[in-house]
C-alpha cells in the first residue's frame, strides 16, 4: 500500500511539473523590456510621471511594467510641497512613491531648490538672507526625512546657471549668495545620508560655457568636502538644434571628479508635422545618447520626461513642436523605441 502512495505522489508531482513548464517558459519567452535591458549593464531605464495621469490604466500599465526607476514630474516641487510656510502636503509625491514600489522601482527626488514652481509666499516678499536661510533649510530637511530610506537620488538644485556660465539670478542666489548651493546639499545629506545628491540641468549635454561652470562647481564642491554624488543632465533636446557630439566626453569629465551621472528628463522634440525621415533621426538620437551613457560607466541611468507623447509637456510649452517620446499618444512604440531597445542590447 506504502508503495502505491508513494507512486501516486510522484505521479501526481510529474503531472504538476509538467503543468507549469509551459507557464514558466512563456514568462522567458516575453520580450525583456527596456528595464531589463538597462540592468543587464548595470544601469536603470525610467520614466517621470504625474499624479493626473495615473488614472489612466494602460498607460499605468505600461509605466509598471517597463521601467525600473520613476521621477514625480511636479508632485514633489515646492508649490506643491509647501503651499503655505510651514505647511507641508507630500500627498502627491506619496502617491508616486506608493506605486513606484508596488511595481519595485527606484524614485529620483525632483526638485528640492528650484527658481520655477515657487509658492506665492516665498516669491510675494522680501527675505532677509537670516530668514531665507532658515526658510530654505526647513523645506529641505522636512521633505528629505519624510521621504528619507524611500528616494534613490535627489536633484537637490536645480537649474543654478545661466547659458553662459554664470550664476541664474534665483531669489536664493540674489539673498544668500552662491553658497546655498554647497548649504541645500549639506542639509539634504544630514536629513537622509544614503540618499545620492545631485545638480541637474538643461543644455549641459554638450561640453561649453553651462556644462563648464558645473565642473568647475563640482570640483570646487569636492574639494570642500560637499556631499556631492552626482551631476544630472536633463538632456532635453530638438531635432533642429544638432545632436550634443561631446556628450560621452561630458559624461567622462564629470565621471574623472568621482561622480555619478545620469540623464534625467530625456525627449527628443521636432518641428511638426511627423515625417518618417523626423522619426529615424529622433531614433538615431536615442540610440546614439544611450550608447554614450552605455559607453561611461559612471553614468547610472536614463530617465525618459514621461514615455509617451500623450502626456508630454513639449506642445505647451513650445507651440508647433512635439512627438517628442518614444511611444505616441496611443501608447505603440516608435522607431525612438526599438532604437532604444537596440543600444541597450
Amino acid at each position: 500500500m506504502r508503495n502505491n502512495r508513494l507512486r501516486l505522489i510522484g505521479a501526481l508531482a510529474a503531472v504538476l511539473v509538467a503543468a507549469t513548464v509551459p507557464a514558466a517558459q512563456a514568462h522567458d519567452d516575453r520580450p525583456p523590456t527596456l528595464a531589463d535591458l538597462a540592468e543587464r549593464h548595470g544601469r536603470y531605464f525610467g520614466s517621470a510621471t504625474d499624479n493626473p495621469e495615473l488614472v489612466d490604466e494602460p498607460y499605468t500599465a505600461l509605466l509598471g511594467s517597463e521601467f525600473d526607476q520613476i521621477t514625480p514630474g511636479n508632485g514633489m516641487k515646492w508649490y506643491a510641497t509647501e503651499p503655505q510656510q510651514g505647511v507641508f502636503d507630500f500627498t502627491k509625491g506619496d502617491e508616486i512613491v506608493a506605486l513606484a514600489r508596488a511595481n519595485h522601482q527606484k524614485v529620483r527626488g525632483h526638485t528640492l531648490v528650484w527658481h520655477s514652481q515657487l509658492p506665492g509666499w516665498l516669491t510675494g516678499r522680501e527675505w532677509t538672507a537670516t530668514e531665507l536661510r532658515a526658510v530654505l533649510k526647513k523645506h529641505i530637511q522636512t521633505e528629505v526625512r519624510h521621504y528619507r530610506g524611500k528616494i534613490y537620488a535627489w536633484d537637490v538644485v536645480n537649474e543654478a546657471f545661466n547659458e553662459d556660465g554664470t550664476y541664474r539670478e534665483t531669489v536664493f542666489y540674489k539673498t544668500l549668495g552662491p553658497g546655498y548651493i554647497a548649504d541645500a546639499l549639506r542639509w539634504a545629506h544630514q536629513a537622509d545620508p544614503k540618499a545620492k545628491l545631485y545638480l541637474n540641468d538643461y543644455n549641459v549635454e554638450a561640453t561649453g560655457p553651462k556644462s563648464d561652470a558645473y565642473y568647475e562647481l563640482a570640483k570646487e564642491l569636492k574639494a570642500q568636502g560637499v556631499p556631492l554624488h552626482g551631476f544630472g543632465l536633463q538632456t532635453h533636446l530638438a531635432l533642429q538644434y544638432g545632436y550634443p557630439a561631446t556628450l560621452e566626453d561630458n559624461l567622462r569629465r564629470f565621471a574623472r571628479l568621482g561622480l555619478d551621472t545620469a540623464l534625467t528628463e530625456v525627449d527628443v522634440r521636432m518641428q511638426l508635422p511627423v515625417t518618417e525621415e523626423k522619426l529615424k533621426r529622433q531614433a538615431d538620437w536615442y540610440r546614439d545618447m544611450t550608447e554614450a551613457c552605455l559607453a561611461v560607466r559612471r553614468c547610472v541611468g536614463i530617465t525618459v520626461w514621461d514615455y509617451t507623447d500623450k502626456y508630454s509637456w513639449i506642445p505647451a510649452f513650445f507651440p508647433g513642436e512635439g512627438a517628442a517620446l518614444p511611444w505616441d499618444e496611443e501608447l505603440r512604440p516608435k522607431p525612438a523605441y526599438f532604437a532604444l531597445r537596440e543600444a541597450l542590447r
